[in-house]
């Protein structure tokens, strides 16, 4: 079966099967928000198994061991949607950052609200940075991962880096060590593209960057090291995909 046929087949299986996820996830509005997150972390579970046995896409997950037990930051490079949900289970407790707008999906929205995933609305700016600043040293307080795609929003595997100052912004504003991770899921699931591809995509967890750093000095470290491990990860994926 080629490999277009067998990505329609997933993406339509994905959403029919999003659908039943959120409808089994609704009792969990009236339940403590640990619930819901629970629910999340299966259903990211569930799709990387719909992805071995469809497309025949697995994950590695490379240096668990590095992410710090109890409350952090987490700096994730951002290729494709396969991170929103494929990150999820590697946390005992997270909360996503995302765009405001997502809140206003019926049920989705719902249920992000009731997991305590922290919105930013990008077109208030400062006042937006400084609500999720505030909203980020909440959920710390209680514990909880904060995970942020520090670009921004979805780049090509291979793409010059466009990092954001709101990482800094929100590194600055907290006491917590920040963890990069870096991927190559792009190579495999392409952004804006239906086409998912046989192989493995890596994960790999980087050595946590302790608090305190000036502002400058954090984004550099951050940046060269979720870019030196994803571009390394790009060319050993490049190199699985080349004998296939």
């Amino acid at each position: 079966m080629s490999v277009y046929i067998r990505s329609i087949i997933f993406n339509v299986v994905f959403y029919l099967t999003l659908a039943i996820w959120l409808i089994v996830a609704l009792p969990t509005l009236v339940m403590p928000y640990r619930a819901i997150v629970a629910v999340a972390k299966w259903w990211g579970r569930y799709n990387l198994f719909l992805l071995r046995a469809i497309c025949g896409l697995d994950a590695e997950f490379r240096g668990l061991d590095k992410i710090p037990h109890g409350a952090c930051l987490v700096a994730a490079k951002h290729q494709s949607a396969w991170e929103t949900f494929a990150l999820l289970w590697m946390f005992g407790d997270p909360a996503f950052i995302l765009k405001r707008e997502l809140r206003w999906l019926p049920v989705y929205g719902w249920l992000s609200m009731k997991a305590g995933m922290i919105p930013i609305d990008r077109r208030a700016r400062v006042a937006g940075v400084r609500a999720m600043n505030e909203r980020a040293r909440a959920e710390l307080a209680r514990g909880r991962q904060i995970v942020i795609f520090p670009e921004g929003t979805r780049r090509p595997a291979g793409a010059e880096p466009a990092y954001k100052h709101g990482i800094a912004q929100l590194y600055g504003a907290t006491s917590a060590p920040c963890v990069p991770i870096a991927l190559n899921s792009g190579l495999y699931w392409p952004r804006r593209s239906i086409i998912r591809r046989p192989g493995k995509i890596i994960v790999e967890v980087l050595d946590p960057i302790p608090p305190g750093l000036g502002r400058e000095e954090f984004m550099t470290r951050l940046k060269d090291a979720i870019e030196t491990a994803s571009d390394r990860l790009l060319a050993e994926g490049q190199a699985a995909l080349a004998r296939a």
